[in-house]
């Protein structure tokens, strides 16, 4: 990684005018320098505890963490940033270009977090390059983010000689969020994607697994907002006439600014027959009286935990009775996998209690082309036809979270108390799929709910918002009755 010296190659429009030396000289003083107030964040000995489990995973090595760079949108835009997960659950910093690393000291570790300084005004950076303050506001300096986050902060322009000075063979580096990272540490082995760094990545997804009290706080507001968000939702959903996706998905947006950071991930707002396209983003369809509207969408919280939850809606404001039987036959299979969840379960078996429930209810629709059992084999799993993905997944820092995990410690292994994860059985039938009645064509229901695990069985983080057919109807009439409003 090449030596860099901040404020020597400020990031400045291709169109930036030739100022005269007067105007340069004007803008240089006369400035005031205001301190920030800043105080230690009170999570941050949850995060010191999380580096801590990391250094005894792997005594004696180096380890690196980067936090990612901005990515270019268009030109001279860039994306919104959003720092690597992996890098937040171990710091709590949100900055780009950042770096955590990790180095052998005594019998653990000494962790130095990297990070560009502010843009000082005492050179013309802080009002000519688009990262400096005039652009993007006050950056806290070194000292402010080493107060807040408890922990010992180095100036980005000395990460290359610390990058420079780690012996591949005992360093492992969080690959593919920083090319000036993987390039400065060549990987150990010829394959980029070695076996080492990947089990860094893979022993921070297990550490994920459990999650501590500020993690369930953090995801439970969240989930808190998202049921505000639906709320919203529900309450400018008219029944007699359609409406775009997008206006929809516009005003949970503006839920999840407002109480969180983002959403979580794209939003789902499917409806009548995009309800069957299982990561329906484009969100260009418009509701119709009579149909179902089914909605995929989560607040990413300031801390970046996210919520997942999916509720199904009967536009008119009732089920049909067909409607209600799948919709019930969903239910049925949700209610199962959260009775199955608690400590020592395996995750498979979850899974298949949700999916038997399903394929039971395909058989009564006489859909199934074989019995339960047979379809349930794995030499068969017909019934995938109509159910497409799994019962759920881990929740946290990301929207899919411990996705390094082994599958030993994750899809084949056991639950455990303080694991986070969705319940999300569903059924959905093709608008083109000829093997099933015409009347059935179109209708997809998914419902998805955020649960963890505790000693003795699960609790529904997101209980907030009703599940059965009849208290969904009640539900969405009370909003409807509440009307529109706005986020505070």
């Amino acid at each position: 990684m090449a030596e860099q010296n901040e404020g020597t190659t400020p990031k400045t429009e291709s169109h930036d005018p030739d100022f005269p030396e007067a105007f340069l000289q004007f803008m240089r003083g006369g400035w005031r320098d205001d301190a920030l107030s800043v105080t230690p964040r009170p999570e941050a000995p949850n995060y010191a505890k999380r580096r801590a489990a990391l250094s005894e995973a792997f005594p004696g090595e180096t380890l690196v963490i980067p936090s990612g760079s901005e990515k270019v949108r268009a030109n001279d835009t860039d994306y919104p940033f959003r720092p690597g997960s992996d890098f937040v659950y171990l710091t709590g910093d949100s900055d780009p270009d950042s770096v955590l690393v990790l180095r052998p000291s005594g019998s653990g570790h000494d962790a130095v977090l990297y990070s560009r300084q502010r843009s000082s005004k005492e050179t013309d950076e802080f009002f000519r390059s688009r990262d400096g303050e005039l652009w993007v506001g006050r950056r806290h300096t070194l000292a402010e983010k080493s107060t807040e986050l408890g922990l010992e902060t180095a100036p980005w322009a000395e990460l290359g000689r610390a990058l420079a000075d780690c012996a591949p063979a005992r360093t492992r580096v969080l690959r593919g969020l920083d090319t000036n990272v993987d390039r400065a540490i060549l990987a150990y082995e010829p394959d980029p994607n070695t076996r080492r760094d990947r089990a860094l990545a893979g022993v921070i997804s297990e550490l994920k697994l459990v999650k501590d009290e500020w993690e369930i706080a953090q995801l439970q507001a969240a989930i808190d907002a998202t049921v505000r968000g639906f709320e919203d939702v529900a309450r400018i959903l008219p029944a007699d006439r359609p409406v775009k996706e997008r206006l929809l998905e516009g005003v949970f947006g503006l839920r999840a600014r407002t109480d969180g950071n983002d959403v979580g991930y794209g939003s789902i707002v499917g409806a009548g027959a995009h309800a069957t396209i299982l990561h329906w983003v484009r969100n260009t369809g418009m509701t119709k009286p009579g149909e179902l509207l089914l909605m995929d969408m989560g607040v990413e919280g300031r801390t970046f935990y996210t919520a997942d939850v999916t509720r199904t809606l009967p536009v008119s404001g009732a089920f049909t009775p067909l409607q209600r039987q799948v919709y019930d036959i969903v239910h049925a299979s949700q209610q199962a996998g959260m009775d199955a969840v608690r400590p020592g379960v395996k995750f498979k078996d979850v899974h298949l209690t949700c999916m038997r429930v399903l394929a039971e209810g395909l058989h009564d629709l006489g859909l199934l082309p074989v019995s339960v059992d047979e379809a349930m084999s794995e030499q068969s799993t017909v019934y995938r036809r109509w159910t497409l993905h799994g019962f759920g997944h881990m929740l946290g820092i990301d929207v899919h979270d411990c996705s390094a995990a082994r599958k030993e410690n994750y899809r084949d292994g056991q639950l455990g108390e303080g694991y986070v994860l969705t319940v999300e059985p569903g059924l959905y039938f093709q608008p083109e799929d000829e093997l099933v009645p015409e009347e059935l064509r179109g209708i997809g229901v998914r419902i998805e709910d955020d649960v963890l695990v505790t000693a003795d069985g699960c609790r529904n983080l997101s209980a907030g918002l009703p599940r059965s057919s009849s208290e969904v109807e009640t539900w969405l009439a009370a909003q409807r009755e509440a009307g529109p409003r706005l986020p505070e």
